[in-house]
Protein backbone atom coordinates (compact mmCIF):
# COMPACT_ATOMS: atom_id res chain seq x y z
CA UNK A 1 0.00 0.00 0.00
CA UNK A 2 1.57 3.25 -1.16
CA UNK A 3 1.11 6.06 1.32
CA UNK A 4 3.52 8.57 -0.13
CA UNK A 5 2.94 10.32 -3.46
CA UNK A 6 6.39 9.42 -4.82
CA UNK A 7 5.83 5.68 -4.30
CA UNK A 8 3.30 5.76 -7.12
CA UNK A 9 5.69 7.44 -9.56
CA UNK A 10 7.11 5.16 -12.21
CA UNK A 11 10.22 7.33 -12.50
CA UNK A 12 10.89 6.93 -8.76
CA UNK A 13 10.40 3.16 -8.94
CA UNK A 14 12.76 2.87 -11.92
CA UNK A 15 15.41 4.95 -10.19
CA UNK A 16 15.08 2.79 -7.08
CA UNK A 17 15.48 -0.36 -9.18
CA UNK A 18 18.51 0.98 -11.05
CA UNK A 19 20.11 1.86 -7.72
CA UNK A 20 19.71 -1.69 -6.46
CA UNK A 21 21.05 -3.13 -9.72
CA UNK A 22 24.12 -0.92 -9.58
CA UNK A 23 24.67 -1.82 -5.94
CA UNK A 24 24.80 -5.51 -6.87
CA UNK A 25 26.99 -4.83 -9.90
CA UNK A 26 29.46 -2.92 -7.74
CA UNK A 27 29.59 -5.71 -5.16
CA UNK A 28 30.27 -8.24 -7.91
CA UNK A 29 32.69 -6.23 -10.06
CA UNK A 30 34.58 -3.55 -8.18
CA UNK A 31 37.78 -4.27 -6.29
CA UNK A 32 37.81 -3.87 -2.52
CA UNK A 33 40.22 -0.94 -2.92
CA UNK A 34 37.37 1.09 -4.47
CA UNK A 35 35.04 0.62 -1.49
CA UNK A 36 35.42 4.21 -0.30
CA UNK A 37 36.19 5.77 -3.66
CA UNK A 38 34.39 5.23 -6.95
CA UNK A 39 31.90 2.65 -5.69
CA UNK A 40 30.84 4.89 -2.82
CA UNK A 41 30.52 7.88 -5.15
CA UNK A 42 28.44 5.93 -7.66
CA UNK A 43 26.07 4.63 -5.00
CA UNK A 44 25.61 8.10 -3.51
CA UNK A 45 24.90 9.52 -6.96
CA UNK A 46 22.35 6.91 -8.02
CA UNK A 47 20.64 6.97 -4.62
CA UNK A 48 20.39 10.75 -4.92
CA UNK A 49 18.24 10.38 -8.05
CA UNK A 50 15.41 8.68 -6.14
CA UNK A 51 15.96 10.77 -3.01
CA UNK A 52 15.47 14.02 -4.91
CA UNK A 53 12.36 12.75 -6.68
CA UNK A 54 10.92 11.83 -3.28
CA UNK A 55 11.93 15.08 -1.62
CA UNK A 56 10.39 17.15 -4.38
CA UNK A 57 7.10 15.28 -4.29
CA UNK A 58 6.32 15.55 -0.58
CA UNK A 59 3.76 18.25 0.01
CA UNK A 60 5.22 20.39 -2.71
CA UNK A 61 3.54 22.38 -5.41
CA UNK A 62 4.42 21.53 -8.99
CA UNK A 63 6.91 24.41 -9.29
CA UNK A 64 8.71 23.25 -6.14
CA UNK A 65 8.62 19.65 -7.30
CA UNK A 66 10.03 20.72 -10.64
CA UNK A 67 12.92 22.37 -8.76
CA UNK A 68 14.17 19.03 -7.43
CA UNK A 69 14.16 17.15 -10.73
CA UNK A 70 17.31 18.85 -12.08
CA UNK A 71 19.10 17.59 -8.97
CA UNK A 72 18.04 14.08 -9.94
CA UNK A 73 19.23 14.62 -13.50
CA UNK A 74 22.62 15.91 -12.32
CA UNK A 75 23.00 12.93 -10.01
CA UNK A 76 22.22 10.62 -12.91
CA UNK A 77 24.92 12.35 -15.00
CA UNK A 78 27.34 11.77 -12.13
CA UNK A 79 26.34 8.09 -12.09
CA UNK A 80 27.02 7.79 -15.82
CA UNK A 81 30.43 9.40 -15.35
CA UNK A 82 31.20 6.80 -12.68
CA UNK A 83 30.17 4.08 -15.14
CA UNK A 84 32.63 5.51 -17.67
CA UNK A 85 35.40 5.50 -15.06
CA UNK A 86 34.57 1.91 -14.05
CA UNK A 87 34.80 0.80 -17.67
CA UNK A 88 38.07 2.66 -18.26
CA UNK A 89 39.55 1.08 -15.13
CA UNK A 90 38.38 -2.35 -16.35
CA UNK A 91 36.13 -2.95 -13.33
CA UNK A 92 33.22 -3.65 -15.67
CA UNK A 93 32.96 -5.07 -19.16
CA UNK A 94 31.85 -3.12 -22.21
CA UNK A 95 28.62 -5.15 -22.17
CA UNK A 96 27.90 -4.25 -18.54
CA UNK A 97 28.70 -0.61 -19.27
CA UNK A 98 26.34 -0.56 -22.26
CA UNK A 99 23.53 -2.17 -20.24
CA UNK A 100 23.66 0.41 -17.45
CA UNK A 101 24.39 3.27 -19.81
CA UNK A 102 21.18 2.48 -21.71
CA UNK A 103 19.16 2.13 -18.50
CA UNK A 104 20.54 5.48 -17.35
CA UNK A 105 19.65 7.08 -20.67
CA UNK A 106 16.12 5.70 -20.48
CA UNK A 107 15.78 7.07 -16.95
CA UNK A 108 17.09 10.46 -18.12
CA UNK A 109 14.39 10.59 -20.79
CA UNK A 110 11.76 9.67 -18.23
CA UNK A 111 13.00 12.32 -15.78
CA UNK A 112 12.94 14.93 -18.53
CA UNK A 113 9.42 14.01 -19.58
CA UNK A 114 8.24 14.00 -15.96
CA UNK A 115 9.80 17.42 -15.40
CA UNK A 116 7.92 18.85 -18.38
CA UNK A 117 4.62 17.50 -17.01
CA UNK A 118 4.85 18.87 -13.46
Amino acid sequence: MDKFKFEKLRVWNLSMGLGEELNLMIKDSFPESEKFNLSSQMLKAIDSVALNIAEGSIGQSNPKQRKFLPYSIRSLAETVTCLHKARRRAYISEETFQTYYQKSYDLLNMLSAFRSKV
